[in-house]
């Protein structure tokens, strides 16, 4: 019967009737009874009920205390969020009030005493509306424009969601202020009253401050203009210029003032400063011809010889402005143009002269590229001939070898064959002599040929020409005469002993009786090789000639060879940069030397010289690696290697090899590698491969065709020495033996420093 949801007070409430009824009911059944132990029962059961209806009670009493001490402290409770909502509404620096169902609820004393004339107003109850028409409505409001009042009667009007433009009004003691309202979560109204008075007097003195910072920016960007500005009222008289203008028209301070007439000034000009008289005496003609042809444009000249450009224009109150620019320099650059032009013609009028002399040189020139054309052509013409000449050359030892070889298969083993065996070596000699000249012929000829120099002893060269050419001397009953020489040069080693080799060879045989003899000549700081001979001579109209291929001294066709050593000689020397010369009388014999520069690298025995030296041992005792694709070659150089008394492992490339040596199970002595062998497998790999898997640095001579300047690089980087083919067996043989007895010398000494 009771619903705890209920208020306190109702449930006390309902209790109360309760308990009245019960007692009521009590009462009546008492009264009803007439026996006594009827009586005694009903008594009985009252005094119970009375009992439950009693402790009933008493809860409800009790709860009633609880929920009345609850509302106590909830009263206690409202009352100091009340207090604390007006301090804390009383501690806000401008007014705030809220109105509750457009009625104010609380507010704070600034919003109340804020406008004198509305704060008798300012009550609880009071409208929103009321409030807003009172502000609008007051004497002490002064709104900057109609949009306030506008905003204000908006106000007014109505509350929508949409909130209206804050009010800026100003009180009469030059306050200024801020009206807002706004609506909240629970549709009640909150407005607010902020002061913004510093807010405003800070932007007068900032825009004060913009102002006067620009009219000093104006008046300095005035002042400073390149060209000088004037105005004029309609009057005639000065109202405002520049210092420029002063300055350009040399006026005085006095007549620069405000106030100074148009006349005044016209008339100083053309009594101090104009050498030209001005087009208009008075401000009045000047005017109207303004407003009929609304400018007026014109160049002076000052008696300081400065030019003026004066640009007048009419303004809207009757007067005009001037402006007067300097012009001293486009006049002066006018008339450095014009004779600049006056120059430019002359130099035109010169270079149609020096085009018509281009064109006579450009002819000439053409001819000179028809003459050069007809030389190619006469060029390839000769080479043509060379390489039928060379062909007919080349064919003919190989002819005469092809020959001997016949007669050696058919001849009996008993016969003699000494003389066929020499001839025979005849021929393979020349043949080797004329490769060598194609080869070189076709190096030197490279545009991008880049020959190596190394620092070597000249000595070794002019030993080296000794050994190979002395017997070609002897066989022509010639004697061969090399003094040895201690300097040292830089140059390519190679070719200087192929041009040496080749001037000696050239002297060998155009020499039939007499001697050769080879020598050098010291100079300041240079060294000249020269080969004397006691041949024929050559004349003086020929001695330039004798460098040029196929060319030939005296009798050509009694005399072997093509004529290509001098050529080979003096394209090596050029790109080498040493001089080439000749001297020589017909019949009495010639000179031809080659001049280089002496370079001190103190007195270290070459490896050539070295080898000269060494005693050749009878017997080879040592394991020779040969690695060379072509099956002849490799056949014959096993044979004569064999026969020097070596033990030798033929193979054809890399994997052959490192299958032989891993066969016998010991590295060898020293390898001869050929550098192309099949496919993309070269000797430089084949010595690389054999050293990684022997552990060992093993000595190595590179025997080769090819004379690349990559392969000589290569040489030095992985310590191989180079011969080219076709090889020369006097060489080969102290070169094994040099660097094999180099190699062991290296592991004794290793050995030695092993040892504690």
């Amino acid at each position: 019967m009771i619903d705890p949801k209920d208020p306190l007070p109702v449930q006390v409430e309902k209790q109360a009737k309760i308990i009245k009824a019960l007692v009521e009911r009590a009462n009546h059944q008492h009264e009803l009874g007439g026996s006594a132990y009827s009586l005694f029962q009903s008594a009985i059961g009252l005094q119970n009920k009375v009992s439950e209806k009693t402790r009933d009670l008493e809860d409800a009493l009790n709860t009633l205390g609880r929920a009345s001490n609850k509302l106590e402290t909830s009263e206690e409770a409202r009352a100091q969020t009340q207090r604390t909502l007006a301090d804390a509404l009383e501690s806000m620096d401008g007014g705030i009030a809220h109105f509750a169902e457009g009625k104010l609820q609380v507010f704070n004393d600034f919003f109340k005493n804020l406008i004198p004339d509305v704060a008798g107003l300012i009550e609880p109850g009071l409208g929103l509306t009321e409030y807003f028409d009172a502000v609008a409505r007051s004497v002490h409001i002064k709104a900057r424009d109609s949009t306030d009042r506008l905003n204000l009667g908006l106000s007014v009007v109505g509350h929508g969601d949409d909130p209206v433009a804050p009010i800026v009004f100003a009180l009469r003691n030059d306050r200024w202020f801020v009206i807002s309202h706004r609506r909240t979560r629970t549709n009640n109204t909150v407005v607010l009253q902020t002061e913004i008075t510093a807010i405003v007097r800070s932007n007068r003195l900032e825009k004060s401050r913009l102002i006067d910072a620009q009219e000093n920016f104006l008046q300095a960007a005035f002042d400073h203009m390149p060209q000088g500005v004037c105005t004029f009222s309609a009057e005639g008289t000065m109202l405002i210029s520049n210092a420029r203008f002063g300055d350009l028209l040399t006026l005085p301070i006095q007549i620069t003032t405000v106030g100074t007439a148009f006349g005044q000034i016209i008339e100083y000009l053309k009594a101090s400063v104009l050498t030209e008289g001005f087009s208009h005496d008075s401000f009045a003609s000047l005017m109207r011809h303004l407003r009929r042809a609304g400018n007026l444009k014109l160049r002076v000249r000052l008696i300081n010889r400065k030019a003026l450009d004066i640009d007048m224009h009419p303004l809207p109150d009757g007067g005009c402005i001037v402006n007067v620019l300097d012009v001293t320099a486009d006049s002066q650059n006018k008339e450095m143009l014009e004779k600049r032009v006056q120059a430019r013609t002359a130099e035109l009028t010169e270079a149609n002269q020096l085009l018509r002399h281009q064109y006579e040189e450009q002819a000439r020139a053409e001819e000179d590229l028809r003459l050069a054309k007809a030389e190619v052509e006469a060029a390839m013409t000769s080479k043509t001939r060379f390489f039928a000449a060379a062909s007919h050359d080349l064919l003919q030892p190989i002819n005469a070898a092809k020959l001997l070889i016949s007669n050696l298969v058919d001849h009996p083993a008993e016969i003699d064959l000494g003389e066929t065996v020499s001839r025979l070596d005849s021929s393979f000699r020349s043949m080797e002599g004329l490769l060598h000249a194609l080869l070189d012929i076709s190096r030197l000829e490279a545009t991008d040929i880049d020959l190596p120099t190394t620092v070597f002893p000249l000595g070794d060269v002019l030993q080296t020409v000794r050994e190979d050419l002395e017997g070609l001397a002897t066989e022509k009953g010639l004697t061969l005469t090399v003094v040895p020489s201690k300097v040292w040069v830089r140059s390519d080693q190679r070719y200087l002993l192929r041009s040496i080799q080749n001037l000696v060879d050239n002297a060998i045989q155009y020499t039939d009786t007499g001697r050769i003899l080879v020598g050098c000549r010291r100079r300041v700081g240079k060294v000249v090789v020269e080969v004397w001979d006691t041949g024929i001579g050559i004349s003086k109209g020929d001695q330039m000639r004798v460098f040029r291929e196929f060319t030939r001294a005296g009798d050509s066709n009694a005399r072997p060879g093509m004529g290509l050593g001098l050529s080979i000689v003096d394209r090596a020397c050029r790109h080498l940069g040493h001089k080439v010369r000749v001297r020589s009388k017909p019949g009495l014999g010639s000179v031809f030397s080659i001049e280089m520069e002496i370079v001190d690298s103190g007195r270290a025995v070459s490896e050539e010289k070295a080898k000269t030296k060494d005693s050749m041992p009878e017997e080879m005792d040592l394991i020779v690696l040969l690695i060379e694709n072509d099956p002849g070659v490799l056949y014959a150089m096993t044979q004569k290697l064999e026969s020097w008394g070596a033990s030798v492992l033929a193979s054809v490339g890399t994997e052959e090899a490192l299958d032989l040596v891993k066969d016998i199970g010991i590295p060898p002595d020293i390898i001869l590698a050929d550098y192309q062998l099949d496919g993309d497998d070269t000797g430089v790999k084949s010595i690389c491969a054999m050293r990684d898997f022997c552990k060992k640095d093993i000595p190595a001579i590179m025997i080769t065709a090819n004379q690349k300047d990559d392969l000589a690089k290569a040489a030095v980087s992985h310590g191989f020495s180079v011969l080219t083919k076709p090889v020369q067996l006097s060489r080969l043989r102290p070169l094994i033996d040099w660097k094999t007895r180099h190699a062991r010398a290296s592991e004794v000494e290793q050995a030695d420093q092993s040892l504690p």
